[in-house]
């Protein structure tokens, strides 16, 4: 613990703050020294953590255990608690959550929060959250107003980083990891958000407004359901009202995607054999990859062998064909159906895909 300020730390604290106020009184706007201030922002699925701070520097001082005491100290001003390093320099540093998220291990509610830390000889630490985010560092801290605490591991680097700085690293679809880096070590913190969860609690949310008239709101919505085989069966809802909205193929197969995934394959399978004599060339294109990307190449074959029946000329459907071939292994036909994709003048694009099919299957130099 720290002995109690002499009157000469206590007149200087004063004084700094007195200057600070009448600058944001009374003065214009100058630059911040010595520690400008800063802000770290990142995206995690639809949610954002953001950092504002102040930067002091190294300045070849020694930070660790005489810059920033070790442990939980009384501070020279304020509040006789022990308090927790401010994370930064002036104001507090602020950690601000877009929605609820699970910080170090712990569930922390959407919001602003003062962010401290501790770290100890052993590089041994504590990541504080505050629900006191306005306050003037840590002078006036007050563990009655914590939000959470969670032990930490400080890490010691090779890097020299002069001016306090935080990132995000080790990104993930659900994490990141906050990183305060200073001089050479780092503070890890880890945030994680329910990201499903939020992404569909806010899409139920935007079909209550305009984009609830709209069949690509709910479309689009049920694809994200579908691609990340999250909350089938509210998914399956919102492709039944797109497909009564628009009787498109598209929306069709979307919600038979739906049905399949909630154990109603049967009733999907006879609804896409009812649609497909309605399907495009585009739409049959793009059912016959979706099929092949499922891992049914039978299905996949039957699909855009029908597709060339009804458009002979077309080089991208025979072409589709031939890929549908090679990826089962059946390279006679997948041969057979690039060499008719180029004897039909193809697109560049088209033409590039067989010539590389061809050339891996050997039928070409």
């Amino acid at each position: 613990m720290q002995t109690k300020p002499t009157i000469r730390i206590v007149a200087a604290l004063f004084a700094v703050l007195s200057t600070a106020a009448l600058w944001a009184q009374n003065g214009v706007t100058v630059p911040r020294t010595p520690s400008p201030a800063a802000e770290v922002r990142q995206t995690i699925g639809i949610s954002t953590v953001s950092v504002n701070y102040s930067r002091p520097s190294v300045k070849g001082r020694t930070v660790w255990g005489e810059l920033v005491p070790y442990g939980w100290n009384v501070q020279a001003f304020g509040t006789p608690n022990l308090a927790p390093w401010r994370a930064g320099a002036n104001e507090n540093t602020v950690l601000e959550l877009s929605h609820d998220a699970t910080v170090a291990g712990q569930k922390v509610p959407a919001g602003k929060y003062g962010l401290f830390f501790v770290i100890n000889k052993d590089d041994s630490g504590e990541v504080i959250l505050s629900k006191d985010n306005m306050a003037w560092g840590n002078f006036f801290y007050d563990p009655a107003r914590d939000q959470m605490r969670a032990k930490i591991q400080v890490r010691n680097t090779t890097n020299h980083v002069e001016a306090l700085t935080y990132d995000f690293i080790n990104l993930t679809k659900n994490t990141a990891e906050l990183v305060l880096n200073w001089e050479k070590k780092q503070f890890p913190v880890s945030i994680e958000f329910a990201v499903d969860d939020i992404v569909m609690a806010n899409a139920a949310a935007e079909l209550k407004g305009a984009k609830g008239f709209t069949a690509p709101a709910y479309t689009s919505a049920a694809n994200y359901a579908i691609a990340n085989k999250t909350h089938l069966e509210t998914a399956l809802a919102w492709a039944d009202r797109a497909a009564t909205l628009d009787h498109s193929f598209a929306n069709m197969n979307t919600k038979a995607r739906l049905m399949k995934m909630t154990g109603k394959a049967a009733e999907a399978d006879k609804m896409m054999n009812d649609i497909l004599p309605k399907a495009s060339e585009a739409d049959l294109n793009t059912y016959g990859y979706q099929l092949l990307n499922e891992g049914k190449h039978d299905e996949a074959i039957k699909v855009l062998a029908m597709n060339t029946e009804r458009h002979p000329e077309s080089a991208n459907a025979w072409d589709s064909l031939g890929e549908a071939y090679a990826t089962k292994g059946d390279k006679d036909n997948a041969i057979k159906s690039f060499r008719k994709s180029l004897s039909l003048n193809p697109p560049e694009n088209v033409k590039a895909n067989s010539e590389k099919f061809m050339k891996q299957l050997g039928a070409m130099k």
